[in-house]
């Protein structure tokens, strides 16, 4: 690949576009928007000229309501020798396109698996998708060399390829993605009108249950209303559970003993299956989950504090698996979680606590 053109400038375009351009391909660019189309170019991620002939692969990059009619209009165009499109929903896409009669050997659908709550090209980043899966979908039309133009970008974009069904995957992400964020929004949506005095006693778990809950509203309607199927689907399933975990809860508050235990056994089902479904979330780096231990480092809020610990721990010569901060409610200090690998505790501990470091058990 020499040569792309990417239409549709917001934050994964834009990232592709950059991790593109920082390999040395020639990357046209294109939005309805064109301040968008500016702001993308003046960070690197290519050029708002036309090009002056078929470009090499046609990366659509616009919500998924809009994949059929922009990909249809670029293949009657010609613009490109393969197309492909990043939309997070591939199923419908895909029937609208055959609807529209357009030859489909010469595209593929994908998806990479990464995102932010932020949007547009100021959030965009060359590494976005470093180390994620990036879903394709061929079918038995797609020609070989647009597969393997895909599988070409995939590489440059770092990420790591993953083939699936077109409907297998709205299934899949309308479980690990579209039904999370609504989740979140709804969990969040609880705070609106919550009293200030319980908001503020907010911690870093309600924090992590509703960070995703920042994103932009018109871009999830547009993304849910591409798969609503299968996230009803996940949803139904979820609120069997919550109307069982109210029934628990319920009976725990009642005065009848065979009452209180039914309610007892039924959120110990639920938190022990929450326990099982969390064991199969892929750990670090997609590979098997690993058991790490925490580490706790009381810390102050003041430049350097963080760079400071993981100093330290790269002298004792320990990896730090993952991080969490936990910050301190009215005061400017806060508690680093650490996690390493359980061998590593002792003689981290050891390491922090000589070069000054307060330590939480």
């Amino acid at each position: 690949m020499r040569t792309a053109l990417v239409i549709g400038t917001g934050l994964v375009g834009t990232s592709a576009a950059l991790a593109l351009a920082g390999r040395g391909i020639h990357v046209h660019l294109v939005d309805h928007d064109p301040e968008s189309v500016r702001t993308a170019a003046a960070l690197g991620a290519g050029t708002d000229e036309a090009p002056e002939g078929r470009v090499d692969l046609a990366i659509i990059a616009v919500p998924p309501a809009h994949v059929a009619p922009v990909l249809a209009a670029a293949m009657r165009d010609g613009v490109a020798r393969g197309y492909l499109d990043v939309a997070s929903v591939k199923g419908g896409p895909r029937r609208e396109l055959e609807a529209l009669g357009v030859d489909l050997t010469s595209y593929i659908g994908t998806h990479p698996m990464a995102g932010k709550e932020r949007s547009g090209p100021l959030a965009a980043t060359a590494d976005l998708f470093e180390g994620r899966p990036w879903v394709l979908t061929p079918t038995r039309d797609t020609d070989t060399e647009v597969l393997n133009l895909a599988l070409e970008l995939v590489a440059l974009c770092r990420a790591v390829p993953v083939v699936m069904d077109a409907d297998a995957h709205d299934r899949a992400v309308a479980l690990v993605s579209h039904t999370p964020q609504l989740i979140s929004s709804m969990v969040a949506a609880r705070l609106e009108e919550a009293d200030e005095t319980a908001v503020r006693l907010c911690g870093q778990g309600i924090r992590d249950v509703t960070r995703i809950a920042a994103s932009d509203p018109r871009m999830w309607v547009e993304i849910l209303s591409a798969n609503p199927g299968p996230v009803a689907d996940v949803l139904a399933g979820v609120a069997a559970d919550l109307d069982e975990t109210v029934r628990a809860l319920r009976g725990l508050q009642s005065g009848d003993d065979d009452k209180r235990r039914e309610g007892t056994e039924g959120i110990e089902d639920v938190l022990r299956r929450g326990n099982a479904g969390r064991v199969r979330v892929p750990g670090k780096h997609g590979t098997a989950p690993a058991s790490y231990e925490i580490v706790s480092v009381l810390i102050s809020d003041r430049p350097g504090e963080l760079a400071g610990i993981f100093a330290d721990a790269g002298r004792a010569g320990v990896n730090v698996e993952d991080v969490r901060i936990e910050h301190a409610t009215g005061q400017q200090a806060g508690l680093v979680q650490l996690m390493v690998e359980p061998s590593a505790v002792p003689e981290l501990s050891a390491a922090l606590r000589e070069r000054g470091w307060s330590l939480r058990q």
